[in-house]
């Protein structure tokens, strides 16, 4: 099941791709935090951006959850500008 709230449509493959990995991870806790970011950023992210979401979506929930929670510093060779927007959208987040 998925929570998107968004449409894939006027997205190009790779966006549609990324944002269906967002609420897939396999984590429910991760599909809400990266799935809620790439609803509302997936289309204004830039190719360096989309680069590096690419990237971090590679990371496993295991290990990225207690970044993202702050459990654990994030290590300095993942510490991107997409990392933080989604440290900024995951604390304005309510559930």
């Amino acid at each position: 099941m998925t929570g998107t709230r968004r449409s894939s449509e006027g997205l190009d493959a790779r966006s549609r791709k990324l944002l269906f990995r967002s609420w897939h991870r396999g984590m429910r806790e991760m599909d809400l935090i990266l799935g809620s970011f790439a609803d509302a950023e997936i289309g204004a992210l830039t190719g360096d951006e989309l680069d590096q979401y690419e990237r971090l979506l590679d990371i496993p929930d295991t290990d990225f959850l207690p970044l993202i929670t702050g459990e654990r510093p994030v290590p300095a060779n993942i510490d991107c500008a997409v990392l933080q927007k989604i440290l900024v959208s995951r604390q304005a987040m309510t559930f």
